[in-house]
């Protein structure tokens, strides 16, 4: 068995023994969609014809995708490396990449269940949620948005060295950015300099992917637009991801 293959199957294993946290990696997007979804709903935005559900959930759902792939990585590093395992895998015949690869083909497979168990609960009758002929279009920006947070959580897993400060650090990137990005909040609604500010923030391009996949709104090359720059987002995080990453907390 490979070095990557071992590792994979033991992230597995540890995810799925850890059945509190990866309990609420799934539900607590659902508590927001619960929570909107109650408050709006039946109510139709504008002469669109759609429920507020249609336009809330991509948005939610997004913010579920980059929370759980930031915390899940850096989360994952952080304790590796005090438990001196991280030094005992570099010990062996293994890059950086399978450590990387390894904690990546995980957090993919938590993303695809986490979005089909969302958009199934969504499309219930009780919250009503109609995704368009255009849903497979999420795909691509689910698997760049899971690309682009885990990277990011690679940065952050690297230098934080105890839970409460990776808790810390991913809230204040995580939730300062769903508000600015759109995520609860339409960006519509809001300043144009903040809106300017969105535009330098990768969950704003989730939310735009997400947007026109499952609603239309938008246009083929604000979508393509979204895929770009999280292409863009996810190299430069990468990048400095490897440049900071660290064996072991003496260096």
């Amino acid at each position: 068995m490979s070095a990557y293959a071992a590792l994979s199957r033991a992230t597995y294993k540890a995810t799925v023994r850890d059945a509190t946290t990866l309990f609420f990696t799934f539900a607590f997007p659902l508590v927001f969609l619960v929570i909107f979804g109650l408050i709006f709903r039946g109510q139709e935005v504008g002469d669109t014809g759609r429920g507020y559900v249609d336009y809330i959930a991509p948005g939610v759902l997004s913010w579920g995708l980059a929370s759980a792939a930031l915390f899940g990585v850096s989360f994952t590093l952080m304790q590796w490396r005090n438990d001196d395992l991280l030094r005992i895998i570099r010990l062996s015949p293994t890059s950086i990449w399978s450590v990387i690869g390894s904690r990546y083909v995980v957090a993919l497979g938590i993303g695809v269940a986490q979005s089909l168990l969302f958009v199934g609960v969504a499309m219930l009758p009780v919250f009503g949620m109609r995704p368009d002929s255009t849903w497979p279009l999420s795909i691509p920006i689910m698997l760049l948005a899971v690309t682009a947070f885990l990277a990011l959580g690679l940065i952050v897993g690297s230098r934080a060295n105890t839970p409460e400060a990776v808790a810390a650090i991913a809230n204040c990137i995580v939730v300062p950015m769903a508000f600015l990005s759109g995520s609860f909040y339409p960006l519509e609604l809001m300043p144009g300099w903040l809106q300017g500010i969105s535009r330098a923030l990768p969950l704003r391009y989730v939310n735009d992917g997400m947007a026109y996949a499952f609603t239309s709104f938008g246009t083929m090359n604000d979508y393509l637009l979204s895929c770009a720059a999280l292409v863009a987002f996810a190299a430069v995080f990468v990048v400095i991801g490897v440049r900071t990453f660290r064996w072991s907390n003496d260096r």
